[in-house]
């Protein structure tokens, strides 16, 4: 017997138990406590602390700190054990694994290869060896009876300027293993523009990107986004809402104006890859207040925008895609039904060719209707 659509989901068992898509994901982000506490060890990394508990705490309190800036520092202790092939190969497998076991049939898996040079590998073989964890990591998952596929997205640093090294990267690998590109890291004062050549040098490869944008800067990341970066997706873009005017409410309805850039996002389908944990924690929200009751996922998903829900860091965020859906659905009493709608628009929005996405559509309209 299936559920009624409308029926609210209490247990975070049966969220876990649906079909979901995750597009906004970083593997350095992602990492097992007790994984980083055997890889420091092996190359006698000091860490803050030596219990996976605690190190895990120690991780989501550092990260809580309203700031994209020092959000990011975090990530220096993730970064130091990933500089092996051994190490990519175990932190890729072990993402994965966690991706199945969090119901998440298909994953988008991006990171930054310019960060894992420290101990000799090239970039090449640094692509080579995360996608080898990626598909052994698939295996694992099969074997216990879990389908799970994967992606890379190669991130380019964007206050470094390696943009057209790592575009060139991309294509290279696009097809085997690589689904796309990204630029990452601080965004407000480093603008898509500045990497105007790599993103020329994709389209004309045929390469999708999605840049991170409208999470610490506001409209102007998100137009340099869609313009220089020809992004068809938006690394977060909540402060697309900046564009959003309400002009009133009543009992029943808001009435609101949306500006140019808002619409255009809107009407044109351009995917917002928003991650509600981490944008509590890197302010991104701070416009709207501080609590998940006012980010404004809900006046976007109402809209009509195309919103998709993300665990951006699941380490950092101490999080996983059900227990987003979970927080989501607290505060905005969703059901069934608004679920499968965001895993839909993740469906159309992953960067797969018509039938896998469509393959996709399939697989989750089939796991909500046995829900």
């Amino acid at each position: 017997m299936s559920a009624d659509p409308a029926e609210p989901i209490d247990d975070d068992a049966d969220i876990a138990a649906l079909p979901k898509i995750s597009l906004h994901d970083h593997l350095d982000g992602g990492l097992r406590p007790e994984t980083i506490i055997e890889l420091a060890d092996a190359i006698d990394l000091e860490l803050p602390a030596t219990d996976a508990d605690e190190l895990g705490d120690w991780f989501a309190e550092r990260s809580d700190s309203g700031s994209l800036v020092e959000y990011l520092k975090t990530f220096d202790v993730t970064v130091a054990v990933m500089q092996t092939r051994e190490g990519l190969i175990r932190v890729a497998r072990d993402f994965v694994n966690d991706l199945a076991a969090d119901g998440v049939i298909y994953g988008e898996v991006r990171w930054a290869p310019e960060q894992h040079l420290g101990r000799g590998l090239t970039l090449d073989q640094a692509v080579e060896a995360v996608q080898e964890g990626l598909e052994l990591g698939a295996d694992d998952a099969r074997h216990r009876g879990h389908i799970v596929r994967t992606g890379q997205l190669i991130s380019a640093l964007r206050h470094n300027d390696h943009g057209r090294e790592l575009a060139e990267l991309a294509v290279r690998h696009h097809g085997r293993g690589v689904v796309g590109f990204d630029i990452a890291g601080p965004e407000d004062g480093f603008p898509p523009s500045r990497f105007a050549d790599a993103f020329r040098y994709l389209a004309e490869n045929l390469v999708p990107t999605t840049v991170h944008a409208g999470e610490a800067a506001g409209l102007d990341s998100i137009r340099g986004a869609l313009v220089d970066g020809r992004a068809l997706r938006l690394g977060h873009g909540v402060r697309i809402a900046e564009d959003i005017t309400i002009e009133g409410t009543d009992a029943e309805n808001t009435y609101v104006t949306l500006g140019p850039l808002a619409q255009w996002v809107r009407d044109r389908g351009i995917a917002l890859e928003t991650s509600p944990s981490s944008n509590l924690q890197t302010g991104a929200i701070s416009p709207w207040g501080e609590d998940i009751e006012d980010h404004p996922f809900d006046l976007l998903y109402q809209l009509g925008f195309r919103v998709t829900v993300n665990t951006d860091n699941r380490l950092m965020s101490a999080t996983s895609l059900t227990q987003e859906l979970a927080l989501l659905a607290d505060a905005f009493d969703y059901d069934l039904s608004d679920f499968e709608v965001f895993q839909l628009n993740a469906a159309e929005s992953a960067f797969l060719s018509v039938e896998d996405r469509e393959e996709l559509a399939e697989l989750i309209t089939r796991g909500f209707s046995e829900a």
